[in-house]
């Protein structure tokens, strides 16, 4: 074999397309992995599925993905190129720099990964808004009784990491599910 030939071959083993662990493979629906992951500081806020704060069709994102508020995240339109449907994020909350209006601690057991599948109005810039469950609430020290979105108001200084990308026609459907794509390095490809 000539040494051509024999790099061709490595190199066809080292492509991400091709990379195999015995008999485990990427899943068809994620990306292949990447080196460096690009983050972004923003705005955090919430929202719920709900005609009042979505459109007439609550249910649907804007990618056409069901509302699931396990995964589902939008972002403001100016990110849209960085941050196209179907991108997996994580989100920090270590540099917020909103205080008081902002309750990032008491929701974070609830936002874990995300998947970027709704838009929101133009109005918003570097902004994104995790859809969180209408039954998710919370109750003061006073007996005072919040939703979730409510409880975490506007959160600046946001730090979400992209993670990776996953098919939109092959979304999980739980966190728990998302959160194994992402540990198992199937989800961690960047394009």
């Amino acid at each position: 074999m000539s040494i051509l030939g024999a790099l061709m071959g490595f190199s066809l083993f080292l492509s991400p397309t091709a990379l195999s662990f015995g008999s485990f493979s990427a899943p068809k629906s994620v990306a292949p992995v990447a080196s460096v992951a690009p983050s972004y500081t923003v705005a955090l806020t919430a929202y719920n599925a709900v005609p009042e704060q979505t459109d007439s069709n609550p249910l649907e994102t804007a990618s056409g993905a069901y509302s699931n508020p396990e995964i589902i995240m939008a972002r403001s339109v100016d990110l849209a190129d960085a941050l196209p449907f179907g991108t997996i994020v994580e989100l920090d909350g270590s540099h917020i720099t909103s205080g008081d209006a902002c309750g990032y601690d008491l929701v974070a057991p609830h936002l874990g990964y995300r998947v970027i599948e709704d838009s929101m109005n133009a109005k918003f810039m570097k902004r994104v808004d995790v859809l969180l469950d209408t039954n998710l609430t919370y109750t003061s020290p006073n007996g005072r009784v919040r939703g979730a979105a409510d409880v975490l108001g506007i959160c600046q200084g946001v730090t979400i990491r992209v993670v990776g990308f996953v098919d939109i026609n092959h979304l999980p459907k739980t966190q728990a599910e998302l959160a194994q794509l992402v540990a198992k390095g199937s989800a961690l490809a960047l394009k």
